[in-house]
Order: structure tokens, then sequence, then C-alpha cells
């Protein structure tokens, strides 16, 4: 026998249950479709936009440390030759004053601890 039933004297067929889809304007749904590929291209310009912002940040980066290690290079080339490059001096004047500063603002009785960090 066939699947279909009798109902009220008419045949009905089995079929898809459910809710049938409303009429949908089809250009309300074209301009929705429209709007949604407008946004989608905003969307992606702006994340090329970022990215591109994020590579030149790092190139600027890799550069400046590639400049830093240029320096470095000649210092230790200048101190391998015998030389003390005057930066280097800059610095470790720079260090021993900034570690008797702090010397001098720990210990309150200055009398002692100065002759003692003078040693070094």
């Amino acid at each position: 026998m066939d699947d279909s039933k009798v109902v009220g004297g008419k045949v009905k067929k089995p079929g898809k249950r459910g809710r049938k889809p409303a009429k949908i304007d089809l250009k309300a749904k074209l301009e929705r479709s429209r709007q949604s590929a407008r946004e989608c291209r905003a969307r992606k310009k702006l994340r090329y936009q970022y990215l591109e912002e994020l590579v030149s940040s790092r190139e600027r980066a890799i550069c400046a440390l590639r400049e830093e290690l240029e320096m470095y290079k000649q210092w230790c080339m200048a101190m391998d030759q015998g030389k003390i490059p005057s930066e280097i001096k800059a610095l470790l004047t720079g260090e021993e004053q900034n570690k008797s500063q702090q010397n001098s603002s720990r210990h309150p009785k200055a009398g002692k601890t100065d002759a003692n960090s003078n040693s070094c």
C-alpha cells in the first residue's frame, strides 16, 4: 500500500513538516546582502590597516635593535684593540654615581659607609 493517508475525502501525501518559509521581499533580501558585503569589506580594510601598522612598528623596533647591536660591535672591536670608548666610561661612571646615591640614601649614618663604599 501507499504511505498516503485519506483525510476528509482528500489524499494527503507525507511531506515536509514544520513552518513554511515566509515570502521574503527579494529587494530587501538583496539590500541586506549588499549591506553585509559592505560591512565585511570595511572590517577587512580595518584588519589590513591594523596589520600594516603592526608590521611597521615591528620593523622600526628591528631597525633600532640592529643599530644598537652595531654600536655594541664597535665598542667590542675598540676594546679588543685596547681602547675604552667614551660611552662605556660614561655608563660606568653613571652606574657608580647611582650606586653611591643608593648607598647614601639607604644608610642615614654616612660616616662609616662612605669610607667602605669607596673601596669598590
